[in-house]
């Protein structure tokens, strides 16, 4: 399975980024490789509106099947799961801390977004 990691830096050791769309990076996993790509989000860290429907667009493209992320609005959880992208909130820590408590099952699919839009 391929998940995507909202992340600050480059590798699995990288704080987990809590934003969803203006992420600095995705990092996207792959459960049974254990191998990782990162994606970079520059072009929606300073995005006037849309971050979110663009950041989904761009894991949905790649092939995410997961996000792990910190917190996510309405459009972008929308646009994620009508793309069949699962959404997990309020993680922190590294990433990955994250693909631990996913692969070890502690963690709970989120039902909606968690933050209104906009949120920074």
């Amino acid at each position: 399975m391929k998940i995507a990691i909202t992340a600050a830096g480059d590798d699995l050791h990288a704080p987990l980024d809590p934003r969803f769309g203006r992420a600095a990076r995705f990092i996207l996993y792959d459960t049974e490789s254990k191998e990782y790509a990162v994606v970079d989000n520059e072009q929606n860290l300073n995005a006037p509106q849309g971050a979110g429907v663009q950041s989904a667009e761009i894991l949905s493209r790649s092939g995410a099947e997961c996000l792990l992320t910190g917190h996510c609005g309405p459009k972008a959880f929308r646009t994620l799961t009508a793309a069949g992208i699962c959404v997990y909130t309020g993680l922190s820590g590294t990433v990955a801390d994250a693909i631990r408590r996913f692969e070890s099952g502690e963690l709970g699919e989120a039902s909606g977004a968690d933050v209104e839009g906009h949120w920074q």
